[in-house]
């Protein structure tokens, strides 16, 4: 009866709501993941979450415009692959190659309207959800290990963490994600611009589209922008307002 109920208890708190955090936690958060992006040698580590959404966001995409996902690999350099059989063009191919760059913002806005609605534990749980998934679809031992710690990680703030704590983990997650969504653009361009990235997915998407790589790597810093500058609208209203106002 004990498990029972502890489980029913979990259940509740997924799908309830939670306090949300104070708008000074929320900075305090936000200022965490900025660290962990800026800071060189904090990035070598937390660069490997990106690649991991990055990867999801690839093979999420590539289901749902009907490819075959054949399988994603995971590299101890923070580079990863995600491979799909299919038509080599056509809009399906475009989507697929473009929701890479495109899914850190998509997630970090999710999760930012999630915990502006106080649904810290659901976060919390549909992360470590969607990394059990994507471990399926992994075809290397570096990659496993990586979802596996990145996952198990999630797992233990969100059953053993006190609520503060989670939410704390939470804000600094969605945080990361909504700032780390810009790094990986100016290493691709830095790259590009020695020819050391011929196949990035902007060049795939420049062939399939005829639309330049530069253009799209401006596309996708434009959709990361619109996402930090509403998920802040959101978590934190009231100092938006007052932004605004002033350079209004």
């Amino acid at each position: 009866m004990a498990a029972a109920d502890d489980l029913g208890q979990v259940w509740q708190d997924v799908l309830g709501t939670q306090p949300r955090l104070s708008d000074a936690a929320l900075l305090a958060c936000a200022a965490a993941a900025l660290v962990a992006v800026w800071v060189r040698r904090l990035w070598r580590v937390t660069r490997q979450v990106v690649t991991i959404v990055h990867e999801g966001g690839h093979a999420l995409v590539a289901l749902l415009v009907g490819r075959r996902l054949a399988g994603i690999r995971l590299h101890s350099d923070t580079s990863g692959v995600t491979v799909s059989k299919g038509r080599p063009t056509g809009p399906g191919m475009v989507a697929t190659a473009a929701a890479g760059y495109l899914a850190p913002s998509v997630l970090g806005l999710a999760y930012a309207a999630m915990l502006a609605g106080g649904r810290i534990t659901a976060l919390l749980w549909l992360s470590v959800a969607l990394l059990a998934v994507m471990l399926v679809a992994i075809r290397n031992a570096y990659g496993v290990v990586a979802v596996l710690v990145t996952g198990l990680g999630l797992f233990v703030v969100s059953w053993y963490a006190p609520a503060r704590a989670q939410a704390l983990v939470a804000g600094a997650f969605t945080w990361f994600l909504l700032l780390a969504a810009f790094r990986p653009l100016t290493e691709l361009q830095r790259k590009r611009a020695t020819g050391r990235a011929r196949d990035s997915d902007v060049d795939q998407l420049a062939r399939l589209t005829r639309i330049p790589a530069m253009v799209w790597v401006a596309v996708f810093a434009l959709v990361a922008t619109g996402a930090l500058v509403l998920a802040v609208t959101w978590l934190l209203p009231v100092a938006a307002a007052r932004t605004w106002a002033v350079g209004g």
